[in-house]
């Protein structure tokens, strides 16, 4: 099951406020209370309809490289809160990603989504309660803020074309500090329906039910939104590294014999932060106390414990377009005559390694058609264009988010940073392959698997800085895995802001 992205929520419920006269609305962008960017959301009624877009834009270092990226989301609706139409804009690659979708007389969408010069069109049903901006708004006025009421709502995300099922608890009304004065607003709480992992969203709203500050985990932080004045959004940022903040310090030096070993680490995630590592055929999750666990990765074991592929596993999305002529030519030809589903990976792997060129900082976040033509990125470009290779030869395969050991680092020694590789569905079990370290090894520590989606990094990157890595014992058995190549293995390729979402967003 995917991971809830609960940075997206963030987005996720700024509804519509009154529908006339056309309003806009600034906030303040934090992390750890140091400003970030900015967010802009604009509501008014034409042609009958109530239109919300929403625009955020963040501006964040990864050791000494800045990274500016954004998006903007427009929702139209009726006044009752029905979909009409749906857009997003994401510009924080090479090349911009947009999508348009609108409703037709029977009552499908028509989207189409456009990625640099590649253009697919494609039908949606829209599913049964979907919300978007003013549907939640309305939803949340009906819904009331008497304190301890629960209810549910399904969230629509314009980008993946998907919902997130959520559960509002209503906590109480309180007095919030904001930039330019004290407001009374409503605070509620939300989370993923039947989501294990605990995760949350804190959102003020006002009687109109327009969220007026919002604060989630992002990356080992908090992050915050705050309604304030053009000025005050608009003010200058301040440099938040967040690769710094991700960093996790090893107990031991990492040699090249011991990655080849299964290995057993035992770990503390302290701040009641619920279990944060992934269960995989290739990593095991023991809790051992309250906060403590430990995590074995390598040890030779047969599918079980997790479930196996799903149609997403296969699927095309705006992030990883395997059903793109140029994805399947580009896989068709690197895997030449392998006659196996893991030879096929073998090479494909091999190949993309050979095939992006070093670390490229400045790309945003590239999708697999950006990435096959420019040939730039790290471990997330490497990440996806592998994946969408993978799938286009109708292997199964998702996305793992987690750590990765190095010796150096942005000027640190022995510690894990945040890396991105993938896993396919070969020979009746997941298997790792990681294109831009040129092997997988029991130095890659799972936090959560998915299909390409940005958002999905944050909600497997919430915990980072609160996980301590306490100990890690070399097993008796070596690891199942295929000798190493010849080839020296590179230091890992940094991990690298995801860009917003479309404010509407969510996870299904």
């Amino acid at each position: 099951m995917g991971r809830w992205t609960a940075a997206a929520l963030l987005f996720a419920v700024l509804g519509a406020a009154h529908a006339t006269p056309t309003t806009r609305t600034w906030m303040s962008v934090t992390l750890d209370g140091r400003k970030v960017g900015s967010m802009r959301v604009e509501r008014g009624v034409a042609d009958g309809n109530v239109v919300t877009t929403q625009a955020i834009d963040l501006r964040i270092m990864r050791g000494k490289s800045p990274l500016a990226i954004g998006s903007t989301m427009t929702a139209t609706e009726t006044i009752d809160g029905d979909a009409v139409a749906f857009a997003s804009r994401n510009g924080s690659s090479t090349q911009d990603t947009e999508i348009d979708g609108s409703r037709r007389d029977d009552g499908q969408f028509q989207v189409t989504t456009r990625i640099g010069e590649q253009t697919s069109v494609g039908l949606l049903a829209w599913p049964d309660n979907a919300r978007m901006s003013e549907g939640q708004r309305l939803l949340i006025v009906r819904e009331g803020f008497a304190p301890g009421h629960r209810y549910r709502t399904r969230n629509f995300d314009a980008t993946k074309q998907q919902v997130a099922t959520l559960d509002v608890e209503v906590v109480g009304d309180e007095i919030v500090e904001l930039p330019d004065g004290d407001e009374t607003l409503h605070h509620l709480r939300q989370s993923l329906a039947d989501s294990p992992d605990g995760q949350r969203m804190d959102l003020w709203v006002d009687d109109a039910g327009t969220m007026r500050k919002g604060s989630s985990p992002a990356m080992g932080r908090r992050m915050e939104m705050l309604a304030c004045s053009e000025a005050c959004a608009m003010a200058p940022g301040q440099d938040v590294d967040v690769l710094r903040t991700a960093m996790i310090l090893a107990p031991r030096t990492m040699t090249p014999a011991l990655r080849s070993f299964a290995v057993r680490y035992t770990m503390t995630v302290t701040g009641g932060v619920a279990n944060p590592f992934a269960t995989t055929d290739e990593q095991q999750v023991k809790q051992v106390r309250d906060g403590v666990y430990d995590v074995t990765i390598g040890a030779a074991s047969e599918h079980a414990g997790e479930g196996g592929p799903t149609k997403e596993d296969l699927r095309s999305n705006p992030w990883v377009q395997s059903d793109a002529p140029d994805i399947v030519a580009l896989a068709t030809k690197a895997v030449g005559n392998a006659d196996t589903d893991m030879r096929r990976m073998v090479r494909l792997r091999s190949f993309v390694t050979g095939y992006i060129e070093p670390t490229v900082l400045d790309v945003g976040y590239g999708s697999a058609l950006e990435t096959l033509r420019t040939r730039q990125g790290d471990c997330t470009e490497h990440a996806v264009l592998l994946a969408a290779l993978g799938r286009s030869l109708g292997i199964p395969t998702r996305i793992v988010t987690g750590l990765v050991y190095t010796d150096r680092f942005a000027n640190a020694s022995r510690v894990y940073v945040p890396h991105t590789w993938v896993q396919s569905w070969v020979e009746g079990r997941w298997v790792s392959f990681d294109s831009a370290n040129r092997r997988f090894d029991t130095t890659h520590i799972a936090l959560g698997v998915g299909n390409g989606d940005p958002w999905r990094f944050f909600s497997a990157m919430a915990s980072l800085g609160r996980i301590r890595i306490d100990r890690v014992v070399a097993l008796q058995a070596g690891m199942n895995m295929p000798p190493p190549p010849i080839q020296r293995v590179p230091p890992p390729e940094p991990f690298r802001m995801p860009p917003p979402p479309p404010p509407s967003g969510g996870k299904h």
